[in-house]
């Protein structure tokens, strides 16, 4: 029997400081990720940066937000967090049902 696969949209704060790759770049890398954990990106949507409404760090006050739909299995978004957990680049990860 075939899996159903589902569609989610995930939100990803990223973080570049330090780091000489650009956005566009780190974007590719989560689409990566997102393909390595068996899921299909539809749409990538770059929101640009942002200032954070609660700072939880004072060096950081505010980072580029990127909204991305894909499809996959059940399981999918529970392995795209695990492996993104230890991804310097990605800040925070937000996935819901779409």
């Amino acid at each position: 029997m075939k899996p159903t696969k589902r569609n989610y949209r995930a939100t990803f704060i990223l973080d570049n400081r330090g780091k000489e790759d650009s956005i566009e770049q780190l974007i590719d890398g989560v689409k990566t990720e997102i393909a390595a954990s068996a899921g299909e990106v539809t749409s990538v949507e770059n929101l640009g940066k942002r200032d954070f409404v609660r700072v939880t760090d004072r060096k950081l006050t505010g980072a580029t937000y990127v909204q991305v739909a894909f499809s996959g299995a059940a399981e999918t978004p529970a392995n795209l967090k695990e492996r993104l957990r230890l991804n310097s680049s990605v800040y925070r990860t937000f996935v819901q049902n779409a």
